[in-house]
């Protein structure tokens, strides 16, 4: 995007996460309740009760392991957890709402004041929390061409709500905190994270305003965008959109506005809402919820090891760059991904700190390359932690290059086939036999009189020259690392 030099953005995210509890927030239907499968996936209306439909006399419960989450969520992202919270009717219409409010919580939130550290190119960057909140999910309206049905399926999902300051200047800012606060979630175990569900789903507050000015602009809410790629998109978009009303001398609106993914572009819905319009007021049917100290303490005690321990723990066993580190923990799949390839390894009697390295180099590498190019996630590839571990050691033996071992990895992702299968089928053995390069570097010399007299006159910058002159007569087979040395010993006449 060009960046506008007089202008600032000012963003700010609502990220909704949806828990990976066994039931709903307030009743005894289960989230996942046939073999796994997503609420998306079952049949319509068939995972619903009295009180997630909403029918008149029903009472709500809490379920309690919403109320863990919503902790586990606060102590990881450094908030105050608050003794006494309590939910609130957030009053509005839509079809896909069965009661006409949804339960949520407004002056009393589970958790407030915290903090996450964010780096990018530009440094490092702490973005505020101001809260943390329960709630439960609308169901979903389906549209057709002529009328529209509903699905109540997702209706009392838990939710927890993360709303950050608005402290994030740049699109980059934005797509690395969400990122970071995905492996947070991840890697408590909260919530599955699959963005293409919705179960990790942001709505993006962005306006404009005058760089080193302290007002700031009028601001539009960009709602339930799903992917990563597509916040960054609809942020790009908008921060040039207003930019672009301001320098025609336009009033810039506040305003709900959706994200057409297909266009990249963002679409006006509907003027925002404001607390007051919600007509707030304390649910009558649930009491103040009360935490003590010992139960915040009980989850603290359970948290995992999260993402920018992991970080460290790299850096310091395993003599990991923070960069390195950084990309690998990123997401709770790659991170355990790579501590299997790195166990995988010992087992064969690899020093950890000697295997992190290759490892590493892969994964940011060519496997990092394959999952951005299909925009997929590590599980959606067919490649396993032993298939990285065969390709380090082939490498390390010498039996295939570089770029073969790139190969290898790419074929394995698509097919699953095993790396040796790969390697003999595709001819990707590098060529290590003495009297098998011989005869290549004879020619090679016998072909270039006038570079060889040049090398052997003090030109040794040729080497390379002649590296890949046998390289080609070999079809990249040969080892790169013999072929310098016997050709060296070649030109000096040993």
């Amino acid at each position: 995007m060009n960046v506008h030099l007089e202008f600032e953005a000012v963003i700010g995210l609502e990220v909704h996460v949806q828990l990976s509890t066994h039931t709903k927030i307030f009743c005894a239907c289960r989230v996942r309740p046939h073999d796994g499968k997503s609420v998306a996936e079952i049949l319509v209306n068939s995972n619903t009760c009295p009180v997630c439909a909403g029918h008149p006399g029903v009472l709500p419960v809490i379920n309690r392991k919403v109320i863990d989450y919503a902790i586990r969520a606060g102590l990881a992202t450094n908030c105050k957890i608050n003794p006494k919270n309590s939910f609130a009717r957030k009053n509005y219409f839509y079809p896909d709402l069965p009661k006409g409010y949804q339960i949520s919580q407004y002056e009393t939130p589970i958790c407030e004041q915290g903090w996450l550290d964010i780096t990018t190119q530009s440094g490092s960057k702490r973005v505020t929390i101001q809260r943390i909140h329960m709630e439960e999910d609308a169901g979903k309206s389906v549209h057709f061409n002529d009328y529209s049905l509903v699905n109540l399926n997702r209706a009392g999902v838990p939710l927890i709500e993360i709303v950050s300051g608005p402290d994030m200047r740049t699109v980059e800012e934005a797509g690395t905190y969400l990122r970071a606060l995905h492996a947070v979630v991840t890697y408590l175990g909260i919530c599955d994270g699959n963005m293409q569900e919705g179960n990790f789903r942001c709505d993006a507050n962005v306006s404009v305003m005058p760089k080193g000015s302290k007002k700031l602009g009028t601001r539009a809410e960009v709602k339930n965008v799903n992917s990563f790629r597509f916040v960054e998109k609809a942020l790009e978009y908008e921060i040039a959109r207003q930019i672009g009303v301001i320098r025609s001398n336009g009033a810039v609106i506040q305003e709900t506005r959706t994200f057409d993914s297909a266009k990249g572009v963002t679409v006006s819905m509907r003027s925002k809402e404001e607390a007051h319009d919600y007509r707030y007021f304390p649910d009558p049917d649930l009491v103040p919820l009360l935490i003590s100290e010992a139960w915040i303490e009980k989850v603290r005690s359970d948290l995992p090891e999260l993402p920018q321990q992991k970080k460290k723990r790299f850096e310091i066993e395993l003599g990991l760059s923070p960069y390195d580190a950084g990309v690998l923990t990123s997401s709770k799949a790659m991170a355990l991904f790579f501590e299997d390839v790195v166990s995988a390894l010992v087992n064969k009697g690899w020093n950890p700190r000697a295997a992190a390295k290759p490892i590493s180099n892969f994964l940011s590498g060519e496997v990092a390359r394959l999952m951005n190019e299909g925009d997929l996630e590590l599980s959606q590839g067919k490649l396993k932690p032993e298939h990285i571990a065969e390709v380090v050691q082939l490498s390390k033996e010498g039996i295939v290059s570089s770029t073969g071992a790139k190969q290898v990895i790419a074929t394995v992702w698509k097919t699953g086939d095993t790396v040796h299968s790969i390697v003999e089928r595709e001819g990707l053995k590098q060529v290590s036999d003495l009297s098998s390069l011989e005869p290549a570097i004879e020619k090679m010399i016998a072909t270039f009189t006038h570079q060889v007299a040049e090398y052997r006159a003090g030109k040794e910058k040729l080497l390379g020259f002649f590296v890949g002159q046998v390289m080609k007569e070999t079809g990249g087979k040969a080892n790169p690392g013999l072929l310098q040395e016997l050709i060296k010993k070649k030109l000096s006449g040993s």
